[in-house]
């Protein structure tokens, strides 16, 4: 089922966006819609070559070790 969200945006960012969707002949709605999705799928999610340099990384694997150590044990501030 389909949500409604109200968005306030500049006009500049209103216009620029509006003719983005104008040229791809979409409706704005979908125009911001799939922007946002691409946005949070090409920042979200960490490609094969990305996890293997992360997997091969040992000093950070030992930083991420400690740090969900400490996580787990309530250790340290977290914002």
């Amino acid at each position: 089922m389909s949500q409604t969200v109200t968005l306030r945006l500049e006009d500049s960012v209103y216009q620029k966006f509006k003719g983005l969707a104008t040229h791809d002949n979409r409706p704005l709605s979908n125009y911001i819609q799939t922007a946002a999705l691409r946005f949070v799928e090409e920042h979200e999610v960490v490609d094969e070559f990305e996890m293997a340099e992360i997997k091969g990384n040992a000093s950070l694997n030992r930083s991420l070790k400690s740090g969900l150590r400490d996580a787990k044990a309530k250790r340290g501030r977290f914002a």
